[in-house]
């Protein structure tokens, strides 16, 4: 009897993502200092989750510096482990589980962290490599291999159209794309706007296991108190409504490779639970009758019950458990607006608005803006921000 034999031969294909321009910065599994005055002394797989946590924990709280470290690491690390993982290809067989590969994220997770270091970027004048940033996240949400979904996210086809107006180029098409993916209206870009306001609402996606096995990985949405804004300042009133929904994008994008993989590995663990059953009773059976000792009854009850056991024993180290950790920080909504102002001294207030549209005094937040003469005044501005003067 050919004994049950999984092939684990499931092909991957990795995508390299061409992503924007990061700094240099060293990756060591050595702990080093997080936000709140906290240490991080985990597992090195989970080097990247806690990358992307506090780096956008330190942006609620105007640390810049420290955001941009922590996601250029993030970038890096993620490029080297999508190319060359061992434990990635662990996770794909039997006896590993899908939890202990190395964390990178899913795709809106990955897309995020090119987001966000975008606005780091034109914060600090330079609207190109933003704009890079912004069409790596549009790389990775796309399916460049089997074209089965094309990215889709407002925002990030907006943005990049107005980095390149913004450097005397033409985003008409990028534009025409944002405004078939939005169903808020979508501004003409200004070439003269010269504050540009990003802000986000919401408590993101969370991810959970289901299946007898907990091999399917399914998301629920998080709060959602606020979802859009108002942008007031001398007079003017800009709306900033959720023109992407993260929970929208981590549920359409389609399964993943990793899906078929612990489908699998469900099923070949309920298969040899259920042989091995099968098999120790009839081992059992066959071995009890009466037909004295060393008959051959017995010996094929004995090497039943061997099998079996076996069986058992393999059924039970099959790991088909679904990676649950996420980037647990992630805002639902995201928004943004452009204004006119002249160069110096301004107090912006950031209204939020609920589902119903109504307001939400208690978010409201208050921030001194300088701006400047020589480039964008780039402010991001969260429900969770702790407001500080740029």
């Amino acid at each position: 009897m050919k004994s049950l034999f999984l092939t684990g031969t499931l092909g991957v294909s990795l995508l390299v993502i061409a992503g924007c321009a990061t700094t240099q910065s060293s990756h060591t599994s050595s702990p080093r200092p997080v936000i709140g005055g906290q240490t991080y002394y985990g597992q090195p797989r989970d080097k990247v989750l806690w990358a992307y946590r506090n780096a956008l924990t330190a942006m609620r709280q105007g640390n810049y510096p420290q955001a941009k470290e922590l996601l250029d690491d993030a970038i890096l690390s993620m490029g080297g482990i999508i190319t060359n993982d061992k434990a990635a290809r662990q996770a794909r067989s039997l006896f590993h589980g899908e939890a202990k590969k190395t964390f990178i994220g899913e795709p809106y997770e990955r897309v995020m962290a090119y987001y966000y270091r975008g606005i780091l970027y034109w914060m600090d004048g330079e609207p190109d490599n933003a704009r890079a940033c912004f069409r790596s996240a549009m790389f990775i949400d796309s399916d460049v291999e089997n074209k089965a979904y094309a990215a889709d996210y407002t925002l990030l086809e907006y943005l990049d159209g107005l980095a390149s107006v913004k450097m005397s180029g033409d985003g008409s098409d990028a534009l025409q794309r944002a405004r078939k993916f939005s169903a808020a209206s979508l501004p003409d870009y200004n070439s003269r706007a010269n504050v540009l306001v990003f802000i986000e609402a919401g408590d993101g996606p969370m991810k959970y296991a289901a299946g007898e096995y907990r091999e399917t990985l399914l998301f629920s949405q998080g709060k959602t108190g606020a979802r859009s804004a108002t942008v007031r300042v001398n007079g003017q009133t800009i709306p900033a409504p959720a023109y992407d929904d993260l929970y929208y994008q981590a549920t359409t994008r389609g399964g993943r490779v990793m899906d078929q993989i612990l489908a699998n590995k469900a099923g070949f663990k309920a298969t040899t639970d259920t042989i091995g059953d099968a098999s120790i009773i009839s081992g059992a059976v066959l071995a009890g009758t009466q037909q004295g000792r060393g008959s051959k009854a017995d010996e094929v009850g004995f090497g039943l019950l061997a099998f079996g056991v076996l069986n058992k024993i393999v059924s039970s180290a099959t790991t088909p458990t679904a990676d649950t950790r996420y980037w647990d920080n992630l805002p639902q909504y995201l928004s943004f607006a452009a204004l006119e102002l002249p160069p110096g001294e301004h107090t912006l207030i950031v209204e939020f608005q609920g589902q119903r549209g109504q307001n939400l005094p208690n978010l409201t937040k208050t921030i001194s803006v300088n701006v400047p003469t020589d480039r964008d005044a780039v402010i991001f501005i969260s429900d969770k921000s702790i407001p500080k003067s740029t």
